[in-house]
């Protein structure tokens, strides 16, 4: 994997919450299953081919006051959690096109005029980059 300080696009690794809520209000669709399901099954086959995004399910993002949470990561990059996207193939686009732009760039920030409008909204929090954790003692 890339790091930081390189301009070469860094394999992603896109989690999505595979037991996430269906909608804020309701726990699992009328067919039983779960949104962060859905969701999934929609991200991985966007995203079958792609050489910068490899999608992982998880069980439970932590991010229950939303609904189809998903986590962007790739080393060196900024780790972005989004979330109350609706379960379907037009989230999954946006979430993959954001995708595709962390990936290529730097530091994982993109600007945000480029954002997918299927993104904006979305955007639960933005985790720092951890560049080197300090020994105990160390300050």
């Amino acid at each position: 994997m890339s790091d930081a300080t390189s301009d070469e696009p860094a394999r992603a690794v896109l989690f999505v919450c595979d037991s996430c809520r269906f909608t804020k209000a309701d726990r699992e669709a009328a067919d039983g299953r779960r949104g962060g399901e859905m969701l999934a099954c929609h991200l991985e086959a966007l995203a079958a081919d792609d050489p910068l995004i490899e999608v992982r399910r998880h069980t439970c993002l932590m991010g229950c006051d939303h609904h189809c949470n998903v986590a962007l990561a790739a080393r060196g990059r900024f780790t972005y959690v989004m979330g109350s996207f609706e379960p379907d193939a037009g989230a999954a686009e946006a979430i993959l096109a954001f995708a595709r732009l962390y990936a290529q760039s730097p530091t994982g920030q993109v600007p945000y005029r480029q954002w997918p409008v299927g993104v904006k909204g979305h955007f639960v929090s933005r985790v720092p980059v951890v560049s080197r954790v300090p020994a105990p003692g160390e300050g």
